[in-house]
C-alpha cells in the first residue's frame, strides 16, 4: 500500500517507519525539553499520538471507496461525495504497558473509535516494570498483571510506548499474546514516539513480522562516522543506549514525566 507519510530513509527494514516530519519533530524535542512541565507534558502527548495512530491507520489498516449523500444531496442528487476511508469491517486492540503506556493507549483507544465500531475496538492493561542488575541495567521485564479482554483473533494488536530503548518490554508483551491469547493476530503494530538501534534489532529479531512506528531514532552515543552515515548501515556499532539503558538524547522517563511521579 502506497505511504502516506514522508520517512527518514534508513536500512532497518521495510517494517520500520520513521516518520519524517518537521513539526512532530520540533514538538517531540519540545516535549523532551527541561521547560516542558505538566499540563504541557500530556498535551503535547496526546498531539503526537493522535498524529502517529493516524498515520498507522491511513497504511496498516484496509482502505475502503465510499459514496454517500451530503447536506447538498436534496439540491443535487445526482453528486453524491465518493473517496476512500478506513474500513469498518475490521478490529482493533490498543494495549496499555502501564505506565508510560498509559495515557498514549488511551489516546489511540479513543481514536480508534472514528473508524471502527464500538464492537470492534478493545484496549487491553498489561502492567510490566524493568528488572535491572546492581548496576541498573536492564536485563530484562517483569509483568506484574494484566486485563486482556478477549482473543485477538483477525485483530490490529497495537501497542503505544513512547519509548523504545531496550526491547524487553515489546518483546515479552507480543510473546505473551502470541502464546497465551487466542489469535492469530491480523498485525502487531508498535508505536513509539522514540526508538534506538538496539530496540528495532531486538524487536525485529524476536518477531520479524511487527510494523514499528516512530517520530525520532536515538542513536546519540554511536562514533560521528555512524552518526554521518544511513541509518541502519552501522547496525552493529549504532548506541542509542547508556550504561544505565536510557536513551541518548532520549528525554528523560516518559513514565515519571507523564504521571508527574518519579519513582
Amino acid at each position: 500500500m502506497a505511504q502516506f507519510q514522508q520517512e527518514l530513509g534508513h536500512l532497518y527494514g521495510p517494517q520500520v517507519h520513521i516518520i519524517d516530519s518537521p513539526f512532530l519533530g520540533g514538538l517531540l524535542a519540545r516535549l523532551c525539553s527541561h521547560e516542558s512541565v505538566q499540563p504541557e507534558i500530556n498535551r503535547i502527548v496526546e498531539v503526537l499520538y493522535t498524529h502517529l495512530i493516524s498515520i498507522a491507520m491511513n497504511n496498516e489498516f484496509d482502505i475502503e471507496a465510499f459514496e454517500q449523500k451530503t447536506r447538498m444531496s436534496d439540491y443535487h442528487p445526482d453528486n453524491l461525495l465518493k473517496g476512500h476511508r478506513v474500513s469498518a469491517n475490521q478490529k482493533a486492540v490498543s494495549v496499555n504497558l502501564a505506565r508510560a503506556g498509559t495515557y498514549p493507549s488511551h489516546i489511540c483507544y479513543n481514536f480508534l473509535h472514528f473508524s471502527l465500531p464500538y464492537q470492534n475496538v478493545r484496549q487491553d492493561h498489561i502492567f510490566s516494570a524493568r528488572v535491572t542488575d546492581s548496576k541498573d541495567k536492564v536485563t530484562g521485564s517483569e509483568f506484574g498483571g494484566m486485563k486482556i479482554g478477549g482473543d485477538v483473533r483477525d485483530a490490529h494488536v497495537i501497542f503505544p510506548d513512547p519509548m523504545g530503548a531496550t526491547g524487553n518490554t515489546m518483546v515479552t508483551a507480543i510473546d505473551y499474546y502470541k502464546k497465551h491469547i487466542a489469535g492469530p493476530a491480523k498485525k502487531f503494530i508498535a508505536l513509539n514516539l522514540i526508538v534506538t538501534p538496539e530496540y528495532l534489532k531486538a524487536v525485529l529479531k524476536a518477531h520479524p513480522e511487527v510494523v514499528i512506528y516512530a517520530l525520532r531514532l536515538d542513536r546519540g552515543l554511536s562514533s560521528q562516522a555512524v552518526l554521518d552515515s544511513t541509518p541502519g548501515q552501522y547496525w552493529d556499532q549504532e548506541k542509542g543506549l547508556n550504561e544505565k539503558h536510557y536513551i541518548v538524547p532520549g528525554g528523560g522517563g516518559f513514565g515519571e514525566i507523564m504521571n508527574n511521579s518519579f519513582v
